[in-house]
C-alpha cells in the first residue's frame, strides 16, 4: 500500500489483483468502517460479493452511523459526523456508491449538489440567558501568550505529547476564549483528553480554522447519516451479492506464529446462544473493528433516564479486542482507551417536537425557518452558561425520510453529564426525557410557567447514555492503537478509529474509510495508491490564512511578543516588501 496525490491515480482503476477469486474475506461488524472495507473489496479488488461475510452482532447495520424510528421510544440520534471537502477518502468511496433517491447518480453527486445549492453556516454559534445571542461575533478572542501556545503544540513533536493531556499545554487564559469553546464544543474535547490528538486536529483542520465559529466550513448530509450514507452502501453490497450474517456475536480471533508470520486461524463467535468457530487460512482477510465508541450505549425515553449497567472496560468491542491484543504486542493496548468511563462519556439526547408550539423559540435564535428543508442552524449552539454545557442543532428536517413534515428532531448533548442542570437541578445522567426537554426549554427562552406542559405535551425526548464515546481522546502513545495493518500480518487488520493510520484524526467519517481502503489496498497487494491526507499543515497559505482568522485582524506588529519584536526591530517586514513574502503577507491581512 502506498500514497498519492493529484488526479492521475484517483481517476484510475486498479488491475485485478491476484489470485483474488480463490479469496474470501470476513469483516467484524458493520459500521461505516467495516461496510467501506467491504466496498472497496468489490469495487477495487474485484472480490466476488458471495466470498464476502459481514459478521453483525446486531439485526442492523451502521455501527454509530445511526438513525432509527423506535416505535416504543420515538427517533433517535446518537450523534452526527461533520464533513469537509478535502475527506479523500470518504469521497473516493461514494462517487461509486449509487444514490438510492434519485436514479443515475451517485451519493456523492447528491451530496454535492445539496451542500452548493444549500451552503452550511450559523447565524448564533452560542447562546446566554435563556436564548439570547452570546455576540460571539465570529471572534476567537486569543490572548497573544495564548495564541503563543497554538502554536507550540503546532510545533511540538509527537513523541513529545505522548500520554499528555491538553491541561497540561494549555491554561485558563487559552480557556476563556472564543477558540477554546468553538473547539470542545464542535468537537467534543475535554481538557484531561489527548494533547496528542488535539495537535493533530489543528494540523489536519488549519485549513478551515477561518470556518470554526460560523461552520461555514462544514458540510451535511440531507437526512441522518444511517439513510444517507449506511443504507447506499448496504444496498450496493447487497446488489454484489455480499452475505450480511445479523446475531453473531465474534469474541476473539486465533492466530498462529510462524516465525514472526502472523496468521488469523480461526474466527470464534456467538449465535443463538451457541458458540461456534469458522477456520481460516491465509487465503481468508480478516478485518476487525476494534473498539467502538458507542459500545453499551444506554437508551432512556420520555418518562425513564438511561441506566449505565457497564463498568469500566466492560463492553462487547472491548472484549474482542482485549482477547486478541492479548496474543501480540502489536495488536494494541485497549485499556487505554475504555479503562475511565467517567472521563470518556457523555449524553445526547433526540427531541421531537409534536406541535407548533416550540419551533418560534428555535426559530427566533437559528433566524431561520425551521421547516424549510434547508440549513436550520447550522450546526450546534453551545449554550454558554449552561451547567451541563449544553449543545443542541436541528440540520435540514425532515432528519428520517418517513418524519412527519410538521415535525422537527432536535439532537441535544450535554458535555457535563455529572453537573446539575439549571432549571432542572440533577445531573444529565439522572434525567429523563421529559426532563432533558424541559432544561432545554428554559435554555431556549420559553417561559418558565409554560416549560413543564409543552416538554410533556408538544415534544418526546429519547436520551442515550454513551460511556466509550471519546475513548479514543484519551491520552495515548505510539503502539496502543495497532497499526491497520499490524507487522507481520498476512491475512489480518484492524479498521475504525482505534487503529492507526499516519496523521488522519479520529472521530471523523473519513478516518473510518481511510482505514478501510488501506487495509484492503495492503491485504490484497492493489496497485494504486490510497489518497494522501490534505496537506494544508504545510501549506504557507493555509498558514497565513488561519494565523490572520485567529488574530481577529490584528497585524502581527501588534503582537508583544518577543520574537515579532525582533522581527521588527531588524526590520525583516520592510525587507520583505516587493517580494513574494510581502505580498502574502499583504493577502491574509497580516501586515
Amino acid at each position: 500500500m502506498y500514497y498519492s496525490k493529484g488526479n492521475y491515480e484517483a481517476f484510475a482503476r486498479p488491475e485485478k489483483p491476484k489470485d483474488v477469486d480463490r479469496k474470501s474475506a470476513y469483516l467484524v461488524g458493520s459500521g461505516l468502517a467495516s461496510l467501506a472495507a467491504a466496498c472497496f473489496l468489490v469495487r477495487d479488488g474485484q472480490m466476488k460479493g458471495e466470498h464476502i461475510h459481514i459478521l453483525e452482532q446486531l439485526k442492523v447495520p451502521g455501527g454509530s452511523c445511526d438513525g432509527i424510528d423506535d416505535p416504543t421510544r420515538g427517533y433517535v440520534m446518537r450523534g452526527g459526523r461533520e464533513m469537509e471537502d478535502h475527506f479523500e477518502c470518504l469521497w473516493d468511496l461514494f462517487r461509486s456508491i449509487p444514490s438510492i433517491e434519485t436514479e443515475g447518480v451517485s451519493v456523492l453527486d447528491e451530496y454535492y449538489w445539496l451542500n452548493k445549492h444549500d451552503p452550511n453556516s450559523s447565524l448564533c454559534r452560542a447562546t446566554l440567558n435563556r436564548g439570547q445571542d452570546a455576540h460571539t461575533d465570529n471572534k476567537f478572542e486569543l490572548s497573544d501568550k495564548a495564541a503563543m501556545e497554538i502554536m507550540t503544540l503546532f510545533f511540538t513533536p509527537d513523541e513529545q505529547l505522548y500520554d499528555k493531556t491538553i491541561d497540561d499545554v494549555f491554561d485558563e487564559e487559552f480557556y476563556k476564549s472564543n477558540f477554546w469553546l468553538y473547539w470542545q464544543t464542535m468537537f467534543a474535547f475535554e481538557t484531561w483528553h489527548s494533547a496528542l490528538e488535539m495537535k493533530l486536529y489543528i494540523q489536519r483542520f488549519v485549513h478551515h480554522i477561518g470556518g470554526l465559529p460560523d461552520f461555514s466550513a462544514l458540510k451535511f448530509t440531507k437526512y441522518n447519516q444511517y439513510e444517507s450514507l449506511i443504507l447506499p452502501m448496504v444496498r450496493y453490497l447487497e446488489g454484489h451479492g455480499v452475505r450480511f450474517e445479523y446475531d453473531t456475536k465474534v469474541t476473539n480471533v486465533q492466530f498462529e506464529n510462524d516465525n514472526g508470520k502472523k496468521i488469523a486461524k480461526q474466527i470464534i463467535y456467538v449465535r443463538d446462544g451457541r458458540e461456534d468457530s469458522i477456520d481460516l487460512i491465509e487465503d481468508d482477510l480478516v478485518f476487525v473493528t476494534n473498539g467502538c465508541c458507542t459500545d453499551s450505549s444506554a437508551y432512556g425515553d420520555q418518562n425513564h433516564a438511561p441506566e449505565l449497567k457497564v463498568k469500566d472496560g466492560e463492553g462487547d468491542c472491548w472484549e474482542l479486542w482485549r482477547n486478541i491484543a492479548a496474543q501480540d504486542p502489536s495488536f494494541g493496548h485497549p485499556e487505554k482507551f475504555c479503562s475511565d468511563i467517567g472521563k470518556s462519556n457523555w449524553e445526547s439526547a433526540t427531541i421531537t417536537t409534536l406541535d407548533n408550539r416550540i419551533p418560534p423559540y428555535i426559530e427566533k435564535i437559528c433566524r431561520r425557518d425551521p421547516f424549510s428543508g434547508n440549513v436550520v442552524t447550522g450546526g450546534i449552539v453551545t449554550v454558554k452558561d449552561s451547567g451541563w454545557y449544553m449543545s443542541w442543532t436541528l440540520n435540514r428536517q425532515q432528519q428520517f425520510k418517513a418524519q412527519p413534515k410538521d415535525q422537527l428532531c432536535v439532537w441535544v448533548y450535554g458535555l457535563y453529564t455529572d453537573r446539575p442542570g439549571d432549571y432542572i437541578k440533577k445531573p444529565m445522567k439522572e434525567c429523563t426525557g421529559k426532563e432533558i426537554t424541559e432544561e432545554w426549554l428554559y435554555h431556549i427562552g420559553v417561559p418558565e410557567e409554560e416549560i413543564e406542559e409543552l416538554a410533556e405535551k408538544s415534544a418526546v425526548c429519547v436520551p442515550v447514555m454513551m460511556p466509550y464515546i471519546t475513548a479514543f481522546f484519551m491520552p495515548r502513545r505510539k503502539g496502543d492503537r495497532p497499526d491497520v495493518v499490524p507487522e507481520g500480518c498476512v491475512n489480518f487488520a484492524f479498521l475504525g478509529q482505534f487503529a492507526e493510520t499516519p496523521r488522519d484524526t479520529i472521530f471523523t467519517t473519513e478516518y473510518s474509510v481511510r482505514t478501510a481502503m488501506e487495509a484492503v489496498y495492503t491485504l490484497l497487494d492493489i496497485d494504486r495508491g490510497v489518497p494522501e491526507v490534505w496537506g494544508s499543515a504545510y501549506d504557507v497559505r493555509c498558514l497565513l490564512d488561519a494565523t490572520s482568522k485567529m488574530m481577529d485582524g490584528k497585524k502581527i506588529t501588534d503582537i508583544k511578543l518577543p520574537f515579532i519584536a525582533e522581527l521588527v526591530e531588524k526590520k525583516a517586514i520592510k525587507r520583505a516588501s516587493g517580494t513574494i513574502i510581502g505580498e502574502l503577507l499583504q493577502r491574509y491581512h497580516l501586515i
